[in-house]
């Protein structure tokens, strides 16, 4: 199976939740007729405010491969999170929009991302205004990331340049490494409570495979429960199946 994991990460209003929709739309992961901006944010004070707060996971297929979008809250209070969402990660888009330049919360993504050892791809956004510089942003961010990588440029609101970012993602970001053939060993890097599920975990698996019925244990307690139920993310439900394996990024929801 061919598997990107891969997340986004910027200042807040530089473009990050815009950019996830346009991803989502340009690979048919959401019919136009349906979609709708700010897609990934559920809650009313996400789209009041324009800020990711819950971390969310979609999978996308794009061409032969199936990329595994990990969105992160937007927000500087919320490093924590950011941090868990990118440790499922293989690769991270550096947002910046090109009209600003490198801000705060940039420099400490790209830290951050620099010490989990992802790949980083910067993007220049919002190319598309008079106002932009993108030629300065990037410099600025190649002086932070110590190494001249070549950013990709685009306009998330337009649709510019989105194709090649997809095409960049398969050929750079690195497959995850995992074997289905180990021991199961997986991260939990978000959840929330469903009234009628119990806690949903977001997961992504490490090595060995998960299937409903399979008894886990936690490693940080040691409680052992049986996995109720395991499927994958789409950008309003989710899917049930039979198995997640080595890679792959899902859900989770188990009892005693």
């Amino acid at each position: 199976m061919k598997i990107r994991n891969f997340s986004i990460v910027a200042h807040i209003d530089h473009g990050k939740t815009t950019l996830s929709d346009r991803i989502l739309e340009d690979t048919g992961t959401v019919p136009k007729r349906k979609m709708q901006a700010q897609l990934l944010d559920g809650m009313d004070l996400e789209r009041e405010r324009g800020i990711t707060i819950k971390a969310k996971a979609v999978r996308i297929q794009y061409k032969d491969y199936i990329l595994n979008l990990i969105d992160t809250p937007g927000h500087v209070d919320f490093s924590y999170e950011v941090s868990r969402s990118l440790r499922a990660c293989e690769g991270v888009l550096l947002l910046v929009d090109a009209s600003q330049g490198v801000e705060a919360q940039t420099v400490a993504h790209a830290h951050l991302a620099q010490s989990l050892g992802l790949k980083i791809i910067p993007v220049m956004n919002k190319v598309d205004l008079s106002q932009s510089d993108a030629d300065a942003s990037e410099e600025q961010l190649w002086d932070i990331l110590r190494e001249p990588i070549e950013a990709e440029r685009v306009s998330a609101k337009t649709g510019m340049g989105i194709e090649h970012l997809l095409d960049r993602i398969v050929t750079d970001i690195p497959a995850p490494s995992g074997s289905a053939e180990k021991p199961l060993r997986a991260l939990i890097f978000d959840s929330y409570y469903d009234a009628f599920r119990g806690v949903i975990m977001y997961i992504r698996l490490v090595d060995g495979t998960l299937k409903p019925g399979q008894t886990i244990r936690f490693m940080s307690s040691g409680a052992t429960y049986k996995a109720e139920e395991i499927g994958f993310m789409t950008p309003k439900q989710l899917h049930k199946c039979a198995q997640l394996s080595a890679g792959e990024v899902g859900y989770l929801a188990a009892g005693a």
